[in-house]
């Protein structure tokens, strides 16, 4: 397994943009699939992005398709997830995770977690 720390959640407006981000330990980094997921109060953890261990696949969900981008850099061992034209909905915990093998938007099969940053989206 990997330890992963996000970064880069704060309070923004309507429209605003944030960049998480995601540093993850280990130098097999280059062997995971790596995904973002999100978990609104009283809510299920939800699938948000995912993108394999070479960068040239990426998946979205509806929700953030054309809004939202996800990349990696296997030098530094990072993933990041660019989230533009932020809307209220989009407030959750947002969370990290990797899983060796293909990309995948099941939260059950990714082996390791981060701890989540806090998106909040005022109106």
């Amino acid at each position: 397994q990997v330890q992963l720390v996000e970064s880069g959640g704060g309070l923004v407006q309507t429209g605003g943009s944030l960049r998480l981000s995601c540093a993850v330990s280990g130098r097999t980094f280059n062997q995971y699939a790596m995904g973002w997921f999100r978990q609104a109060p009283g809510k299920e953890r939800v699938f948000v992005a995912t993108i394999s261990s070479s960068g040239r696949i990426e998946y979205y969900s509806d929700s953030v398709q054309g809004r939202f981008t996800i990349s990696r850099d296997n030098a530094k061992n990072t993933v990041d997830l660019q989230m533009n034209s932020l809307k209220p909905e989009d407030t959750a915990v947002y969370y990290c995770a990797a899983r060796e093998g293909s990309t995948s938007g099941d939260a059950g099969r990714y082996d390791s977690w981060g701890q989540g940053t806090q998106v909040t989206v005022s109106s």
